[in-house]
């Protein structure tokens, strides 16, 4: 596996011989002096060029990054439907063979410009004609987690209770795709949403939780980590699916009562209250059921 040394001297190295790359920045988890450093964090690179349409017509320059294991061009939309200005910005995400991996932006000086200053964790790494301006050390205060106000914690928890019952209903009906869909999407995104906050108190909104909650752990009692553990890898079995979905409803509630009571909100008992009832009410409820009650 080739070294960070030896991965920068590879990025650099194409930029200072190719006149078409004018400047070169990196951000991500690279530039953050808080993030743990390990062999498998991506070289986020962005290369300022004189235009991106003849990287794209000839791309024989991608071979000197080595062996591709599989590569994605997230701009043509294949998958997500996200097309960019091809002529403004364009994207290599690159996973190389000996485990490194390189996404790599292609952009114009004006882009370069425009977003240059907008991401705290920003580290210029070469700059021929003088396009980027000074900015202040990379860190991650654009990436903290900040305070919820009474609307958006109130929105989180009613997004909680609001889908919880699709996760029922998909259930009693032996969809089990359905259900683990809400399940593991929606349901469990308010729940590490809440969980994020209760971290925020616990540091007075200091630090960052990181890319999908990576950081959480160290940052939460342990006793909340492992209940949190224990709504994953649920089997796709309807009893078991059934005791996570109460599980992540007990610790949703514990932790947003904890956030309330440290914020000054007001979480809403009889929402939680009536949904559990439902949710208690479906499960019990015959497949044959043409009623509820």
């Amino acid at each position: 596996m080739r070294t960070e040394s030896e991965m920068f001297d590879l990025i650099l190295g194409l930029a200072r011989e190719d006149d078409r790359i004018r400047a070169v920045t990196m951000n991500g988890s690279r530039t953050n002096p808080n993030a743990r450093r390990d062999l498998f964090q991506d070289y986020d690179i962005v290369y300022t060029v004189t235009a991106t349409r003849p990287f794209l017509e000839d791309r024989a320059w991608l071979a000197n990054f080595g062996e591709v294991a599989v590569m994605q061009e997230p701009d043509l939309g294949a998958v997500f439907g996200d097309v960019s200005d091809h002529d403004i910005r364009y994207a290599f995400l690159m996973q190389f063979e000996d485990g490194n991996r390189i996404d790599l932006t292609l952009q114009v000086p004006d882009e370069t410009a425009r977003t240059y200053q907008t991401d705290s964790l920003t580290v210029p790494l070469l700059d021929k004609d003088g396009l980027l301006p000074e900015i202040p050390a990379a860190s991650d205060r654009d990436y903290l987690i900040t305070k919820p106000d009474a609307f958006r914690f109130a929105g989180c928890c009613n997004e909680f209770w609001w889908v919880s019952p699709y996760v029922a209903k998909g259930l009693w009906r032996g969809e089990t795709l359905y259900a683990m869909e809400h399940f593991d999407r929606y349901v469990r995104d308010m729940l590490l949403l809440m969980l994020t906050w209760e971290a925020g108190v616990r540091t007075d909104f200091t630090v960052s939780a990181g890319k999908c909650g990576k950081y959480l752990q160290p940052l939460l009692p342990q006793e909340t980590w492992n209940r949190l553990m224990k709504t994953y890898a649920v089997p796709a079995d309807e009893d078991a699916v059934w005791d996570a979905l109460f599980a992540m409803g007990d610790l949703f509630r514990d932790t947003a009562r904890f956030v309330s009571d440290a914020l000054g909100l007001v979480y809403n008992e009889d929402e939680d209250r009536r949904t559990t009832a439902l949710l208690r009410d479906i499960r019990a409820l015959r497949k044959d059921a043409v009623t509820l009650r």
